[in-house]
């Protein structure tokens, strides 16, 4: 399995602590299972993905926040997003991984999952915490 491939389970992952509000270790074990992921590789991307995210949730959620147009309030963005958003801004400032190629694959997975100008919107935010 790529690091793509692995991102985007990773978000998968994301998305559903987005919508359950917790994620369990028990949790994590079905979602491998469920998704035939045996690479402990693969398991320790994903496992510090989330543990990254939760454990910086305060000031992703601030990066966040701080980047949106002055009529955007947090509460507006779809769980997809936010999930997207959080997984990007982990990885540019906390893993300290090429923003273009964290970009790029955020924005084809907003292409993906999101609906139809999320990706510009990603895009934008991400662009904007770049620049900072």
């Amino acid at each position: 399995m790529n690091r793509s491939e692995s991102r985007e389970l990773a978000f998968k992952l994301l998305y559903q602590k987005e919508i359950q509000k917790e994620i369990s270790k028990e949790d994590m074990d079905i979602f491998f299972e469920n998704n035939n992921i045996e690479s402990n590789e693969t398991k320790k991307y994903i496992k510090d993905i989330i543990e990254g995210t939760i454990s910086n949730s305060e000031s992703i959620t601030q990066e966040i926040s701080k980047n949106l147009k002055e009529d955007w309030k947090i509460e507006r963005i779809s769980k997809i997003n936010l999930a997207l958003l959080k997984l990007a801004i982990y990885e540019i400032k906390y893993k300290k991984l090429p923003f273009k190629v964290v970009i790029n694959e955020v924005v084809e997975l907003a292409k993906k999952y999101g609906e139809d100008s999320s990706h510009i919107f990603i895009n934008g935010v991400l662009a904007s915490v770049v620049k900072e």
